[in-house]
């Protein structure tokens, strides 16, 4: 009788602990629900740009609401030349790199040291920008900062200036649709805007042809910039600067179900290649090998991002210097400064600081 009695009571208490579990999740379902509708009506995000034929389709989420307006080809640039990757004789240049969505940093850095004023107006003259890639992903205002990085060219060229925003792995990966690293919120754009996150920077797109005319390596004097690294193996494959850059510009036109697309993966995306090399930092990188590099490259220095430091960095004395300095996370950023051929750290706050 007793064992009969235990078993009715285990038997009601699993019924209970069921019935306890499916309330739980029923209320979780509804509260992650919520949530989401919540995030949803405060999502704000855009402008995005659809070129259709002879006319734009914008499109703004505005408070979780789609807002959509109807443009002629000539409101905005819908063709971009493809950036000239030489530059002679530049005596000011300001470096930063991996903004990765951090737009209020990427801001405050920018006007402490004096490349933008409070109305994001561009006061660096005649000197030249230089965005070393990796504006995509991370953080939450990627869109922000394109557009940001894109009126600045404008208004640097009007004043004798120069804005040149290198493609690093960021780009290349979310053009093509390789989304391990955006922020959340571009989901939930992706999903309202019914596009994959992809198409928002397709070749039918403003920004998406904007950034096709992008090169991927740059030379401004001695000065060699590129995202990650260029090693003596790549090199030694037959390295040419303008075809490299003709060819990762090219890889943003083919598809990946393309022969094509192989033969330039397994050279151009290779881990000793511009946008994925890592190998200045290693501990068995020596100065031999920088000066032999730097002998088939025909310059001076080499200015990489990619690779993350607290602050900006000389390897070297100089031949190497790394501008990642982990603004990713919003925290803390720094600037390189060249000056007629003098190298300065420039903090956050705008403190000058001489590298030998």
């Amino acid at each position: 009788m007793m064992k009969h009695l235990s078993f009715v009571c285990l038997f009601f208490i699993s019924l209970l602990l069921v019935s306890q579990t499916n309330s739980s999740l029923k209320t979780d379902s509804t509260s992650t629900r919520a949530l989401r509708i919540a995030d949803s009506l405060k999502h704000s995000d855009g402008p995005y740009m659809f070129i259709d034929k002879d006319k734009i389709i914008e499109k703004n989420i505005v408070n979780g609401t789609i807002e959509t307006k109807t443009l002629g080809l000539n409101t905005i640039n819908t063709e971009f030349d493809t950036e000239p990757f030489i530059y002679h004789n530049v005596s000011k240049i300001a470096v930063i790199s991996d903004l990765h969505g951090q737009y209020d940093l990427t801001i405050k850095i920018l006007k402490n040291n004096l490349i933008i004023d409070e109305q994001l107006n561009w006061i660096f003259g005649k000197g030249h920008l230089v965005i070393v890639g990796d504006i995509f992903d991370r953080g939450p205002k990627t869109t922000e900062l394109l557009w940001l990085v894109y009126n600045l060219e404008k208004e640097a060229a009007n004043n004798g200036g120069k804005v040149h925003f290198i493609l690093g792995n960021h780009e290349f990966m979310v053009m093509q649709n390789d989304l391990r690293y955006i922020n959340k919120k571009y989901w939930l754009t992706s999903k309202l805007l019914n596009t994959p996150y992809n198409e928002l920077y397709g070749k039918e797109t403003v920004l998406g042809r904007w950034l096709r005319s992008k090169n991927t390596i740059l030379k401004i004097d001695n000065n060699l910039f590129l995202h990650a690294g260029i090693s003596e193996i790549f090199i030694s494959n037959g390295f040419n600067l303008e075809e490299t850059n003709q060819k990762m510009r090219e890889s943003l036109f083919v598809d990946d179900n393309d022969p094509a697309w192989h033969t330039l993966y397994d050279k151009y995306y290779d881990k000793n290649g511009p946008i994925w090399y890592r190998g200045y930092f290693s501990a068995d990188f020596k100065k031999s090998e920088i000066n032999t590099l730097l002998r088939k490259l025909d310059v001076k220095h080499v200015i990489v991002g990619h690779t993350s430091q607290k602050q900006i960095e000389s390897l070297f004395h100089n031949k190497i210097l790394a501008v990642d300095s982990s603004i990713k996370n919003g925290i803390y950023g720094e600037m390189l400064f060249i000056e007629n051929g003098k190298y300065f750290r420039h903090t956050m706050e705008g403190e000058k600081i001489k590298l030998n």
